[in-house]
């Protein structure tokens, strides 16, 4: 009887034992699965933050490039497209504010001046009220839709690479735009307006 009692509790403290040991198991592998997953989320939040810097930078370089076309940097190039490249790249953050009251009131004051007194309208500030203007009535589907999906980052890498091939052909050759006045500031501004949708086109895909 004693014999058979001592049995039964060694049995039962092997099994004790086994079901511990398989919960560690589990646990551990629980452990390495959350430090997986917490690793990927960190590279995902890694790359998202560098998509939306970019983003910044490619919006202000492209506002840099409109503003040397109006004032000092004369081209053949349609400096144009900017505008639809500043609108489908533009932060969320400032596009909300000019798509507002704020962009209407100048939206609404470019076009009475430009209606009322063309003379006190200078030629430079077409462009900016263009694009307030451009911002303030296009339609969800653009404004909302476009911009917040691929379509929108392969609208900008056309154009972005439109801009960059006609600069590069402008400027005499790829080492002629780095070097010729204004070249080096020019085509890494062009550059960046690349370097941004083929990013975010790159993450968008993977």
């Amino acid at each position: 009887m004693m014999g058979k009692k001592s049995y039964l509790a060694t049995r039962a403290g092997g099994v004790t034992s086994d079901l511990i040991s398989s919960d560690m198991k589990e646990l551990v592998v629980a452990a390495k699965k959350l430090a997986d997953h917490s690793v990927d989320a960190i590279k995902l939040r890694g790359l998202g933050f560098g998509t939306t810097f970019l983003e910044w930078v490619a919006s202000f370089a492209a506002i840099y490039l409109l503003i040397l076309d109006r004032t000092n940097w004369r081209t053949n190039i349609l400096t144009g497209l900017l505008i639809p490249y500043i609108f489908f790249s533009l932060p969320s953050l400032i596009f909300n504010v000019f798509r507002g009251d704020v962009g209407k009131w100048i939206a609404f004051i470019a076009v009475i001046l430009r209606l009322f007194f063309p003379r006190r309208f200078p030629d430079w500030l077409e462009m900016p009220a263009a694009l307030i203007l451009l911002i303030v009535v296009a339609p969800s589907l653009f404004a909302s839709y476009v911009r917040s999906s691929w379509i929108g980052v392969v609208i900008c890498l056309a154009i972005a690479c439109y801009l960059l091939q006609e600069h590069i052909r402008a400027s005499g050759g790829f080492r002629n735009s780095f070097t010729k006045a204004h070249g080096v500031s020019n085509s890494v501004g062009i550059i960046i307006l690349v370097v941004y949708p083929a990013w975010a086109l790159v993450l968008d895909i993977l």
